[in-house]
């Protein structure tokens, strides 16, 4: 039987704080994964919600509305817009292809391009399409005064940078489900 590795120390035993101080911190950490929980699991909850009601995930519905707000796109412009990679663009398009919510073309005037429509089926299934949580999030996020919303960035950027998370690629995807 091997010997059971030591226990390592707790990180706030490297911090000189009184009990109280200690107790203290300890719920303020508390009450901020609490709150990141609470973020997750809504965007679960809202990712199943949209999957039950549309059978689409939210970067569906999100390329499917950017397609409807802009009218035809090139893949390009559509990872553009949408802040995504072209493969993750192309990705989204094959399984929306396959419903027949979408088709492409080739340019005529540009073979290397191919264009993205949106079918009347895509229409229609946008009309009754709940909002993605990122529209009421940036409903809510608009109606703040400026130095609220700078303080949301900097605390929710310092959060990434305490989890070490601050050079994880991300896209907008990642707010909300898989593709």
């Amino acid at each position: 039987m091997q010997n059971p590795q030591p226990h390592a120390p707790h990180s706030l035993d490297t911090l000189d704080l009184n009990p109280v101080e200690k107790e203290h911190l300890l719920n303020q950490i508390e009450e901020v994964l609490v709150a990141l929980r609470r973020v997750i699991r809504a965007t679960d909850l809202h990712s199943k919600y949209l999957a039950k009601t549309t059978s689409l995930t939210a970067p569906q519905i999100l390329l499917l509305q950017t397609l409807r707000a802009k009218g035809q796109l090139t893949i390009g412009e559509l990872a553009q817009d949408m802040s995504l990679s072209q493969a993750t663009v192309t990705t989204i398009l094959d399984r929306l292809e396959k419903r027949q919510l979408v088709f492409r073309q080739r340019s005529q005037t540009d073979k290397r391009k191919v264009h993205v429509y949106m079918t009347e089926a895509a229409t229609e299934m946008l009309i009754n399409a709940p909002i993605p949580l990122q529209d009421r999030f940036t409903r809510e996020f608009s109606k703040l005064q400026e130095w609220e919303q700078l303080m949301i960035i900097a605390s929710l950027q310092r959060v990434a940078q305490m989890m070490d998370a601050q050079n994880i690629p991300v896209a907008k995807e990642a707010f909300d489900f898989p593709v």
